[in-house]
């Protein structure tokens, strides 16, 4: 049966990310990485592909060509590990409202999304919005290039409560779309009646929301061909990735190169517009400021 291969595949693959999270690297383990997230109050943890691939080699192949087929099982491994931490660090509290707090604490906890980001050595997944091509569809890859243009960033909704009048009961979907590297995508259809055809009311407070912006991505002027346009690529961020870089900033964007079908129903063109979902970004204006002068510098330059 294919169902209990998937179940057996992503099994395995969640204990090897457990292990992977136990390593030492030489930087000093994930595990104080994590712990030190928990404190912050940070959601995404940064993973090393070298490290990766130092701990599996093959898996990390494996990975930079198809991430959606690990990410998942990466993901879920990934919030065991911070629950976890979080239940060993926790001392048992001793007054009431001490264990209402915690309680809370363990809810807020159980709710919060956790979220995997990459750096590291990308090898031929490093590439310039002019090299992004059919082949790399699905990889993880790395863009550099200039930010040109961001959107205002804009709640999406992943999660809606419905409230029915006629039989007084709450109503819940949630959504997730192309964007999302846990699962199938859900229809985007709102629902306004329940399978009865009662009238529902949406309870837009009990909703849940992320934040979601896009970026434009314009290849580097010093990489692009002499006499050429350079070329763009559309860039996804969501959650804490919103607003981390501003038109004109050099940054390299690591993320999931997607074909999105067009909006068109009914009718499919065989062209799809291509986006990518970004799970890092890293700015680069520290790397091309070069030598910085000091007052001592310039002085010895006077006096020569």
């Amino acid at each position: 049966n294919m169902s209990n291969e998937d179940s057996r595949a992503l099994q395995a693959n969640i204990t090897l990310f457990t292990i992977f999270l136990d390593q030492d690297f030489g930087q000093g383990s994930y595990n104080e990485k994590v712990r030190k997230l928990i404190e912050t109050k940070e959601t995404r943890l940064i993973i090393d592909i070298d490290h990766l691939r130092t701990f599996d080699a093959n898996l990390t192949a494996r990975f930079l060509r198809d991430p959606g087929e690990y990410l998942p099982a990466f993901n879920e491994a990934f919030q065991k590990y911070v629950t976890s931490i979080k239940q060993a660090t926790s001392n048992a509290p001793n007054s009431k409202v001490a264990q209402q707090q915690q309680q809370q604490q363990d809810q807020l906890l159980s709710t919060t999304e956790y979220s995997l980001g990459f750096e590291g050595s990308f090898g031929r997944f490093k590439v310039s919005p002019r090299d992004l091509s059919a082949k790399f569809l699905r990889s993880l890859v790395q863009v550099q290039g200039i930010v040109t243009k961001c959107s205002l960033v804009r709640p999406k909704i992943v999660k809606s409560v419905h409230y029915c009048s006629a039989t007084n009961k709450l109503h819940f979907r949630s959504y997730q779309d192309i964007t999302s590297t846990n699962g199938v995508t859900t229809p985007s259809v709102y629902p306004t009646k329940d399978e009865n055809g009662n009238p529902l009311v949406t309870e837009y407070g009990f909703c849940e929301y992320i934040d979601h912006q896009t970026l434009l991505i314009q290849e580097l002027p010093e990489r692009a061909p002499a006499g050429q346009l350079p070329r763009s690529i559309d860039v996804i961020a969501e959650r804490d990735l919103v607003d981390k870089c501003k038109p004109g900033d050099r940054v390299a964007i690591i993320g999931q190169y997607r074909a999105v079908p067009n909006k068109l129903q009914g009718s499919t063109k065989g062209i799809f517009r291509t986006v990518l979902i970004a799970n890092n970004i890293k700015l680069m204006e520290k790397e091309i400021q070069g030598n910085v002068m000091t007052e001592k510098d310039i002085l010895n330059i006077r006096e020569i």
